[in-house]
């Protein structure tokens, strides 16, 4: 009853949060770039974005690029908008940052003064204003500013924590009060993903005190944070309450009274139940189950329990009035879906809670397909880590000879955060390398949308003959 009651709660705070955001629905063609720190550079509320595009619209062809580098400030971002982003000549680019530009090592001690909380926001603007003057000089471009995802002050200490960062949050709010204003100013969309998911952490950790949207280090959400991240800038987006397909059919006068965004046709009846042939013109969303992130092992499928994704976004009803009472037999190509009584089925179903329908195992296939494709960008995001984070400020941007990699092992013995990228460095550095992952992901994404189209169904539903 208690969870019941805290998820009613934050399906309020989330609907009062979003009412007054709106960020334009993407279009046929656009190229998307997602720029911001390791929390975008992690790629996964980028893909499941796309992903939702890719099985809501399966004629729209978008294309996403993660632009995400660990540890980026606003600056920094700035220092690498030509070289890593406008080069991809996006026609639309979300700038995202605020965790790091609000720092770390300032809250160690004690919670900073008014006086040293705005220098630290004053630096992250000026960085922001060197985006700001560059995405000026292209007009063509749509802007969207997001917000960071919070850092958690809240969740029970941890073994882990040395300190908690008290007053860090406080900083990040002025940081998104900028944002947000400088977006106005220009006219840009704006998205604050900070205050919902902090709405979420606070009903939860009144139930469950370890509970957390980020990971132990209370900075970088899990695949349930990537999914919720996601699922706020649809939301954002206008597209609560749009279904996957809406069907009702009334057996009594065997007619067709709803087919929204589907076709019904080949509608027979018989003594024992029904047959039609069924087209939606979009898949379901297929939610993962399986923990993929090291060190993080909450699943995207948790976020379920937080957010009224099924019921917002994720619908895909067969209702079917007037039916004799009993136990009816559902089948899709013929292959069994469920029973259903006369009444769950005069209620409606949703076909998207059920994986085993072929419309759900197509989507399966496309949401694999891209985990392959994101897991293949993200080798070139681990080269562009060290691109811009370092070989830059070097003078050894892409001269990836023996003298750079001697370079980089030395930097690698003092600094883990090099070492970490040293092993994609070895291949990475050869362009041709570089080149087949950029074309094994266009084989993806192709692959993708030639397998993303709805198909005709046959859909049966028979009355159960049970004796005793």
């Amino acid at each position: 009853m208690k969870q019941r009651i805290a998820s009613i709660i934050i399906m309020l705070a989330l609907s009062s949060a979003m009412n007054a955001q709106e960020v334009k629905p993407f279009n046929d063609g656009d190229k998307i770039a997602f720029v911001g720190n390791s929390i975008t550079e992690a790629g996964f509320y980028e893909a499941n974005i796309w992903l939702y595009y890719m099985t809501r619209f399966p004629e729209k062809r978008i294309k996403i690029f993660n632009k995400g580098v660990g540890g980026n400030v606003a600056s920094q971002i700035n220092y690498r908008l030509e070289d890593d982003v406008l080069v991809e000549k996006p026609n639309v680019v979300l700038i995202t940052f605020g965790m790091n530009d609000s720092k770390y090592m300032e809250y160690m001690n004690a919670v900073p003064s008014a006086k040293a909380v705005n220098a630290i926001v004053n630096e992250s603007r000026i960085g922001f204003e060197g985006i700001e003057a560059k995405l000026k000089q292209v007009p063509n471009v749509r802007k969207i500013i997001m917000s960071s995802s919070p850092y958690d002050d809240g969740m029970e200490k941890q073994k882990s924590d040395e300190h908690i960062l008290f007053g860090k949050v406080a900083t990040m709010e002025k940081i998104t009060d900028f944002q947000k204003a400088i977006a106005k100013e220009n006219n840009w969309e704006f998205l604050d993903i900070m205050h919902p998911m902090m709405e979420i952490n606070q009903q939860q950790q009144k139930i469950d005190p370890k509970y957390t949207l980020t990971g132990s280090d209370r900075i970088h959400p899990g695949e349930e944070g990537h999914f919720i991240m996601a699922y706020l800038f649809l939301k954002a987006q206008g597209f609560a309450g749009k279904p996957i397909a809406d069907v009702e059919i009334d057996s009594k006068s065997k007619k067709v009274l709803k087919e929204v965004n589907s076709n019904i046709s080949s509608l027979t009846f018989n003594q024992n139940g029904l047959s039609f042939d069924y087209l939606a013109k979009s898949l379901p969303f297929p939610i993962d189950t399986i923990e993929h992130r090291w060190l993080n092992p909450d699943k995207q499928s948790n976020a379920l329990k937080v957010i009224p994704f099924i019921k917002e976004m994720n619908q895909e009803v067969l209702k079917i009035n007037k039916l004799k009472s009993g136990l009816y037999n559902l089948a899709i190509d013929n292959r069994m879906i469920g029973v259903f009584t006369a009444e769950q089925l005069q209620t409606g179903v949703n076909l998207a809670n059920y994986p085993n329908t072929p419309q759900y195992l197509q989507a399966t296939n496309v949401m694999y397909l891209n985990r392959q494709r994101k897991e293949t960008e993200d080798q070139l995001r681990q080269y562009d880590w060290l691109k811009f984070n370092f070989l830059k400020e070097k003078g050894l941007l892409y001269k990836d000879d023996m003298a750079t990699l001697d370079t980089l092992h030395k930097q690698a013995k003092k600094d883990w955060a090099v070492a970490s990228k040293m092993a994609n460095y070895e291949y990475s550095r050869f362009p041709e390398v570089r080149a087949m992952w950029k074309d094994n992901m266009d084989i993806l994404t192709d692959k993708i949308y030639s397998i993303n189209k709805p198909i005709k169904r046959q859909v049966r539903l028979e009355l159960l003959n049970i004796t005793n």
